[in-house]
């Protein structure tokens, strides 16, 4: 017999879903020693790359579900989508079994062989219901799939290192792993995966991403006004979402010039149950040793993943990973650590579907971060634990709750630099900046989503966290809440506002590096943004979002220019700006897009007022990735930044109100892959990618004489050359 969709109705305006499509053959084979005709019904999970991820059983009796839920993970679609963007979903199907009509028996005379069964005319499955798999994304996220950022040169195919090209982000220097967001530093931004907090996203030295991108889906920045159930930082988060477990066996694994990358993922258990294993090692310290025999630096991490459907409704899920880099000097024949940090995460989770309108989670996290080295020997150590509990109820059609709880300890064993002298003062302050201590931060959360009216939702959201910290307790309110506005089929708004607390945190996210206390009062930011977005011709969609963040008690040493004493010290500040992005996905044969950011952000202590350290008024990526034919496509990206105020201009200009910046910078990235087939759902790749083909060089500061002129100081050029094959099985 055969199964089809039908035909299926397109979308009726860009609030509804357009529901999957079959692609290609569904054929399934009658079992082999059935008797006559049988309705299965399966539910099957359709992920956003078309492929069927889960295949279950809702009605029907063996050998007919068997043969039904094994033939259902080998057909693809073309995925539902919502608002033009592929999302994952679940659907119903109806496959109807004919008992094929055998040939009539042959004489006895002629041989009594058994001839082919002639299967039956086929018949069109009917489709039973759609259901969007998972929440329904807040109107502010912006997004990456791991399909574009493979095309996006300069992003070497790390969905995270995607994250700096999107617009509000704004980088420290060019191509280093800490940005602002909105105006929030770098120690203001959170970092999850899968809901677990992760302290940092990269390598050292310019390297890749921590996560081996072959489990990561998509990653989502919240530059502001985002879900409840994020908190404690009061920036921006980044969230990366895992791949769901496939129950087929492939794979993937990449060999470039630095560092070599493999995952693997099988089924067990008659395909209830699957096993994922993934990392990479980097031995970029034999390319190092050519050039600085002196230099020492190494990374790895890992991703293991085992979940198994433990009953109809119930899955369990354990989740292991963490990374490791090194960076030394080597001297007199001993390496001397400069900078060591290293991270692991287990994560176990029970997922129940309780009904078919409720989901339910439950999560225990235990983890170590980790960090030591440098000239006077520091060493700190976080050792960790959370649990998290979610529900998901839709009680109607047009009301969605969610509503959580989260609880975390965290442990801190501290070393503090050996100081000796006129420098104890500064052990003083390291001591009393990071003591050993535990503190706890318990919070609960809830929104819902409702609409009101067609092409209307609105989702209000609140969130409560307490603080504790060496000895110190404080309570942080955040309500928040979001809305979007279809005006017309194609043009919407969307406007957010949301109020967030952190805890005193470091000026950029390092492992293990945590202020103490809370010094009488939280950080608190208020986030507010309003746009539009439009679906323009030839599938491009374009957004304008205005934006203003106001920041109070603000721990930010690199915004105000600090020294490493003052790291504590607190400072007002604002960001306000906008952000245009035109976009068309990258996957198209032409695909590309151009985020600008134009901002201005200040900081103020008492009557001080000035723009941030790193306030960068424009900041423009512009990419573009075109299908050469043949299998063969090319990219390239324009990474342009203004000048940020430049700290040794002159004592009078530092903390000015209109200081002297450094001079602009841009680069240009480039990619070119060449892709062929491996075997009959496989492929290999040979790609080259070049950050800073352009050889550009980065300024950083000037350096001013005594009559007032000035000169750039500059670095680089970092240009970072990738050459490597790549296998997907």
């Amino acid at each position: 017999m055969a199964l089809g969709l039908g035909t299926l109705g397109p979308r009726a305006s860009a609030q509804e879903v357009e529901r999957p499509r079959v692609v290609g053959d569904t054929t399934v084979a009658y079992p082999e020693g059935a008797r006559g005709d049988a309705v299965v019904v399966l539910e099957l999970v359709i992920g956003v790359d078309g492929s069927v991820r889960d295949a279950t059983v809702v009605s029907g009796a063996p050998p007919f579900a068997e043969v039904a839920t094994r033939s259902a993970y080998r057909w693809t679609f073309d995925p539902a989508k919502r608002e033009g963007r592929a999302v994952a979903s679940r659907i119903r199907f109806e496959v109807r079994f004919s008992q094929p009509a055998l040939t009539p028996e042959a004489p006895e005379s002629a041989p009594k062989e058994a001839r082919p069964a002639r299967p039956a005319a086929p018949r069109a499955a009917e489709q039973i219901e759609v259901v969007v798999h998972g929440d329904k994304r807040a109107p502010t996220v912006r997004s990456f799939t791991r399909a574009e950022v493979r095309e996006l040169p300069g992003s070497f195919g790390d969905p995270f290192r995607a994250v700096e090209a999107l617009p509000g982000v704004t980088p420290i220097i060019s191509g280093v792993p800490f940005f602002f967001v909105r105006g929030a530093p770098p120690g203001n931004v959170g970092y999850f995966l899968d809901g677990i907090r992760v302290p940092l996203l990269y390598h050292v030295g310019l390297g890749p991403s921590v996560i081996h991108p072959g489990i990561i889906e998509r990653v989502d920045l919240y530059p502001g006004g985002y879900p409840a159930r994020f908190g404690r930082f009061a920036g921006g988060i980044v969230a990366g979402e895992t791949t769901a477990p496939r129950p087929e066996l492939h794979g993937e694994a990449n060999l470039r010039l630095v560092d070599a990358g493999a995952l693997v993922e099988a089924p067990f258990d008659g395909g209830r149950g699957t096993a994922l294993v993934g990392g990479r090692y980097s031995y970029t310290g034999l390319l190092l040793s050519l050039l600085s025999p002196e230099a020492v630096l190494e990374y790895w991490d890992y991703q293991l993943r085992v979940s198994h459907d433990v009953g109809a409704r119930d899955t369990l899920t354990l989740f292991s990973f963490g990374a490791f880099d090194f960076l030394g000097e080597k001297d007199e024949g001993q390496t001397k650590t400069l900078l060591g940090t290293e991270f692991h995460r287990a994560d176990l989770r029970w997922d129940r579907r309780a009904s078919r309108d409720t989901d339910l989670r439950l999560a225990v996290t235990a983890g170590v971060d980790r960090t030591r080295g440098g000239d006077r020997d520091f060493f700190v150590r976080d050792r960790l634990i959370s649990i998290r509990s979610e529900i998901a109820h839709r009680p109607s059609r047009d009301v969605s709750l969610r509503a959580g709880t989260d609880v975390a300890v965290d442990h801190y064993d501290v070393q503090a630099p050996r100081y000796e002298g006129d420098d104890l003062d500064e052990q003083a302050t390291f001591e009393r900046l990071f003591p050993e201590r535990t503190d706890l931060a318990v919070g609960m959360w809830t929104d819902v989503t409702f609409t009101p009216a067609r092409g209307v939702s609105v989702t209000p959201g609140l969130r409560v966290d307490l603080y504790e910290s060496d000895g110190a307790a404080l309570l942080g309110i955040d309500p928040r809440i979001s809305a979007r506005f279809e005006l017309t089929p194609s043009l919407r708004t969307i406007h957010a506002f949301g109020v967030a607390h952190q805890a005193p945190s470091f000026v950029v996210p390092v492992p293990g590096f945590q202020l103490a206390g809370l010094r009488g009062v939280l950080q608190q930011s208020v986030q507010s943004s309003a746009g539009v977005e439009h679906d323009l011709p030839a599938g491009f969609t374009g957004s304008l979002t205005l934006f203003q963040n106001v920041f109070l008690d603000m721990t930010d040493g690199i915004g105000t220019a600090s020294d490493d004493e003052r790291i504590d010290q607190r400072s007002l500040g604002s960001a306000v700006g906008a952000e245009l992005m035109i976009r068309r996905p990258l996957t198209h044969a032409l695909g590309g897009y151009l985020a600008y950011t134009l901002s201005r952000s200040t900081r103020s202590f008492g009557r001080e007022h000035f723009p941030a350290a790193f306030d960068r008024t424009h900041v423009v990526n512009l990419a573009l990735a075109y299908n050469l034919g043949r299998r063969w496509r090319a990219g390239t990206r324009l990474v342009y930044y203004s000048g940020f105020p430049a700290e040794r201009a002159s004592s009078t200009e530092l903390r000015s109100r209109s200081p002297r910046r450094v001079p602009a910078f841009y680069r240009v990235d480039v990619r070119l892959e060449k892709r062929w087939r491996l075997g009959q759902r496989g492929s290999w790749a040979f790609v080259f990618e070049v950050l800073n083909a352009t050889l550009s060089k980065e300024p950083v500061d000037l350096d001013c004489d005594v009559g007032g002129e000035c000169r750039a100081e500059e670095i680089g050029p970092v240009t970072i050359p990738s050459v490597g094959v790549e296998a997907f099985f």
